[in-house]
């Protein structure tokens, strides 16, 4: 019975920025939970080395090739990666853009871009998805907000400010779909190795410091993201929508 909460048979997941990082991550622990899996993300090469990934674990997986930051396409995605496993029930925005420039350098296109990939592709595919969960009377939207949805940081003006705007995206969502059995929630990583924040640890002093900001006196390994995942996922996250999951090792705490 317990096993069943978190159990994702038999249900079909699209998962955006599935190339690498969090997105990948997130696209294995769905495959490993038992859903069917469809990646979307630009670099096709390492999309196809996702599937096999995937595949080798005896789960299902498909790429799909696609540029998020193309608004107008948005609907046409949707229904290209319902025609792979059917209509997905979960929905994980996790592509993801950072400028990372001093708020006097920011061009208005690298701002523009940084808003359209990380806070309107996200509603505008969600919007696209949703008729087919709420028919279904069921589905998961997760978003990938950011320690920078209520912290400001260095160099992340623009990446800040579409996170922030992602959080009150997750509630307003939260709040037009969870009435048809549509809930809305959002993962918060802290500082995880991934290519976004590369710069952040290769530099050594700076990766400590945000360590020893932890409560657990560490940064973030990607596998802390499973649980968390898989919990809003699954059935047993049935009465919990539009909220903020911090998964930052108490970054926010202290």
């Amino acid at each position: 019975m317990t096993q069943d909460l978190f159990s994702l048979a038999g249900r079909t997941a699209c998962v955006t920025g599935a190339s690498s990082g969090i997105g990948q991550s997130i696209a294995t622990a769905l495959v490993r939970a038992g859903a069917a899996v469809v990646g979307v993300a630009r670099r096709e090469a390492q999309l196809n080395d996702w599937v096999g990934d995937a595949q080798a674990l005896g789960g299902r997986a498909a790429p799909h090739a696609a540029d998020l930051s193309d608004l107008p396409g948005m609907a046409a995605l949707a229904q290209q990666v319902s025609s792979v496993f059917g209509p997905p029930d979960i929905l994980v925005n996790a592509a993801g853009l950072n400028p990372r420039k001093p708020a006097d350098t920011v061009t208005a296109e690298e701002w523009q871009q940084t808003i359209d990939l990380n806070l309107t592709a996200p509603f505008l595919l969600a919007q696209a998805l949703v008729p087919a969960m709420r028919a279904k009377g069921w589905g998961r939207i997760i978003n990938i907000a950011s320690l920078q949805s209520t912290r400001a940081l260095p160099n992340g003006i623009a990446y800040g400010a579409s996170k922030g705007g992602v959080a009150q995206l997750t509630r307003a969502m939260a709040q037009a779909w969870s009435g048809d059995g549509v809930t809305c929630n959002a993962l918060a990583p802290g500082f995880f190795p991934t290519e976004l924040t590369a710069p952040v640890f290769a530099d050594a002093e700076t990766s400590a410091r945000n360590a020893a900001q932890t409560c657990t006196g560490r940064n973030g390994r990607l596998e802390d993201l499973v649980g968390p995942t898989i919990f809003l996922a699954s059935p047993a996250s049935e009465y919990v929508t539009g909220q903020i999951l911090h998964v930052d090792g108490g970054f926010t705490a202290k």
